[in-house]
């Protein structure tokens, strides 16, 4: 049985690894020849996340034990912890580790070339693999996996329906680049992560400030705007430009420059494949827009799209209903692409809705002066009653339960 995986991001790759050490045939593929190159993604999470998915430790580019906001008015927050709270990833470093990591459990790594199907049957796939040389290969695969990211691009080739007007794909679009400065212009953001709210900033998005090693920093934009409202490239440039001048780090060098787009619905309630195509990550929305979040999200889904795979190898069709979710005259692809979700639906459970459902209020509110003044109160708010502890539970592990209906009304 082979299984094809179209993105070698964190969710294809961890996914790749996962089949391979159980003795699968996989093949990873990626469009880019060099696992560090547009290495678009602020990853800043816990160290308690980065333990827990076993990240290697040479993609930790730096750690931090401090917040800093910056509100509407330009004041700095700040709350910090004796001890470290989480790390900064070097995600071309990740990125390069977990190839490595597939190749190592037996996966096929094919880069700089791009995946089409050709044919999607409910039990099985025939794609066609196109380099970057001019070459194409023809494959039959068991299952077909979109792991592109945002761009979900097998799911639309196969014409799986979108999600719903009733709960549409949220889009925020970035950009970010990786400066070097000097020790002096650097010791304002090391040890803790950065960010700044408002519309002196960016009206419906959010600016950061991101410590990495050797003095280096991430300084990025992304706006999450109502889907009515377009904006352009040139729009978030001009404000990763302001907000350069704004840090006093416009004479710094810049080592790359990058972006990207990240995109999830809320209620994630739309199909995630369709006959033997699934998919895992980014396109299965798995991304929390609250704080642009994807790796451990994706890498979650990876690993239980890798045990509803492993778990249906050899079940018939009852046995498939029994773990599944038992619906008459659903095929063996149908079943476990709805024990998938189902699964899914379990791991992430309200509070990650939560947190999209609280996303979309603050971003696409955040564009006059009453919603300045609406998340000073909030960042007041927080400086009073909460601890650098408290705000990490929050942001990272969606813990509401402390704010009780302050939170609730809010979100009303």
């Amino acid at each position: 049985m082979t299984f094809l995986i179209a993105g070698a991001g964190p969710a294809g790759a961890r996914l790749a690894t996962a089949l391979s050490e159980a003795g699968k045939e996989v093949v990873l593929v990626d469009r880019l020849t060099n696992p560090h190159r547009n290495s678009f993604s602020s990853a800043a999470l816990s160290c308690a996340e980065a333990s827990r998915l076993n990240l290697p430790q040479s993609a930790w580019s730096a750690t931090w034990s401090g917040w800093q906001l910056l509100d509407p008015s330009g004041h700095e927050h700040q709350w910090w912890d004796a001890d470290p709270l989480g790390v900064v990833l070097d995600f071309g470093r990740l990125r390069s580790a977990m190839w490595s990591r597939a190749r190592a459990a037996g996966a096929e790594v094919v880069s700089g070339c791009t995946v089409r199907i050709e044919a999607l049957h409910s039990d099985g796939a025939h794609v066609l693999l196109q380099h970057g040389d001019g070459r194409c290969q023809h494959r039959s695969v068991k299952w077909v996996i979109d792991a592109t990211g945002a761009s979900r691009c097998l799911l639309r080739e196969a014409s799986v329906p979108p999600p719903s007007t009733l709960d549409p794909l949220l889009e925020g679009v970035g950009v970010e680049w990786l400066i070097q400065a000097d020790d002096r212009v650097a010791s304002r953001w090391l040890d803790r992560i950065s960010f700044f709210l408002g519309t002196r900033w960016i009206p419906h998005g959010y600016g950061w400030v991101f410590p990495m090693e050797n003095n280096r920093l991430k300084v990025g934009v992304c706006c999450l705007a109502p889907v009515q409202i377009k904006g352009s490239r040139s729009d978030l440039l001009a404000r990763l430009q302001a907000l350069l001048r704004n840090c006093k780090l416009e004479g710094c060098s810049v080592l790359d420059r990058h972006g990207g787009v990240v995109s999830s619905s809320i209620a994630r309630r739309e199909s995630l494949g369709s006959g033997a195509l699934l998919a895992v990550g980014d396109a299965a929305s798995t991304a929390n827009l609250l704080g642009g979040e994807g790796i451990r999200h994706a890498i979650d889904s990876a690993d239980l799209l890798a045990e509803t795979l492993l778990n249906a190898e050899g079940l018939n069709q009852v046995g498939l209903n029994q773990v599944g979710l038992n619906q008459v005259g659903a095929d063996h692809a149908d079943v476990v692409r709805q024990t998938y979700e189902k699964a899914l639906h379990q791991w992430f459970g309200w509070r990650w809705r939560a947190a999209g459902k609280l996303a979309q209020r603050t971003w696409w509110g955040l564009d006059s002066s009453s919603a300045d003044r609406r998340v000073e109160r909030i960042i007041n708010g927080l400086s009073r009653t909460s601890s650098a502890r408290d705000l990490s539970n929050l942001l990272f592990h969606y813990r509401f339960e402390r704010y009780g209906l302050r939170l609730l009304r809010y979100l009303i």
